[in-house]
């Protein structure tokens, strides 16, 4: 009976989780996409939500909310790398938000499979299976076609779009090759990146020229009670979107994570055509997002096959040895 509870807790956990992050990543796309379009100093936003995640999680560590650690100079220096990667693609993909549509933007970012690949192969990683090569090349065809067929497109945009799918996967790499981020906690990791990254954020805001004209724009707007709820609202979403993808990632795997992108991605593509605005419907545009959603689903699944295949073939080995 105890068993039983356990193991239905679990369950319950593990979906509870998957959910979370299908539905905060989900809301969090259209909220970023509604925020800068009254607000487009996209810079000036990631700040105030880094600025947030940290001293959200510093006051909740001195009253005892969270077991967060206490900053270590050594842990800093190991994961700034990475925070820096990992801010420098939330950038560059807020700021494609400004001229990408919805459904352009998540299928120019479905591309990161193809980059990670890339990537592995030209650092002496093991060749993957043919599914998963057919798949990510799919995925790129279907970017392409719809391009062409996209009479909204917008160069810079696409330009930040594609720079964030090159810091993802720099993160990801990083993050593997190093594990930077081995025997941390989800806190602790949000923590550090929120933290590492102001010094960054604040230097590009002023070095760009968005500050001080981010403050005056946000000053005229105060006034604006809609223009509020939406920015406080991606200051909470953008905390609840880093926690929930840690938890999925932990409580489920980096696979379950990656699966339930892509299906939120499904559903945002879908949305996206409705919401917000932006996106001129064209027969080529629609079948190459057609094509791309299935490249992505087609990823996943071969993915899933792969991590079932490899425990099989490790009881085999198992196996053989004990004859």
């Amino acid at each position: 009976m105890d068993s039983s509870s356990a193991t239905d807790g679990s369950s319950f956990l593990s979906l509870s989780a998957a959910l979370s992050y299908g539905i905060a990543s989900m809301a969090m796309v259209f909220i970023n996409k509604a925020i800068l379009m009254q607000y487009a100093h996209s810079m000036t936003l990631l700040t105030f939500q880094q600025l947030a995640t940290a001293l959200l999680i510093h006051f909740a560590r001195k009253m005892g909310y969270t077991k967060a650690k206490a900053v270590d100079i050594t842990t800093a220096k190991r994961l700034l790398p990475v925070s820096l990667f990992y801010n420098a693609n939330v950038a560059s993909a807020l700021a494609s938000l400004k001229g990408v549509n919805i459904p352009m933007y998540i299928a120019i970012k479905r591309l990161t499979p193809l980059a990670v690949l890339i990537a592995g192969f030209l650092s002496g990683k093991g060749k993957p299976t043919t599914q998963v090569i057919l798949s990510v090349i799919l995925t790129a065809v279907g970017v392409i076609v719809a391009a062409i067929g996209d009479f909204s497109f917008d160069l810079p945009g696409y330009t930040m779009a594609l720079t964030s799918v090159f810091f993802q996967t720099m993160y990801l790499v990083l993050v593997e090759k190093s594990g930077a981020e081995e025997g941390l906690s989800s806190i602790d990791i949000m923590f550090y990146n929120s933290f590492l990254s102001l010094p960054f954020l604040l230097f590009l805001i002023i070095a760009t020229g968005e500050f001080p004209n981010s403050l005056a724009l946000l000053l005229a707007k105060s006034n604006s009670f809609s223009f509020l709820f939406i920015l406080v609202l991606s200051l909470v979403m953008g905390i609840a979107l880093n926690y929930t993808m840690f938890l999925c990632t932990i409580v489920n795997s980096a696979l379950t994570t990656t699966i339930v992108g892509v299906l939120k991605g499904v559903g945002s593509t879908t949305l996206g055509f409705v919401l917000l605005g932006g996106v001129q419907v064209h027969g080529l545009n629609v079948t190459g997002l057609v094509i791309n959603t299935a490249g992505g689903v087609w990823y996943s699944y071969a993915k899933y096959q792969q991590k079932k295949i490899k425990p099989i073939k490790v009881m085999l080995d198992l196996e053989s040895h004990k004859k």
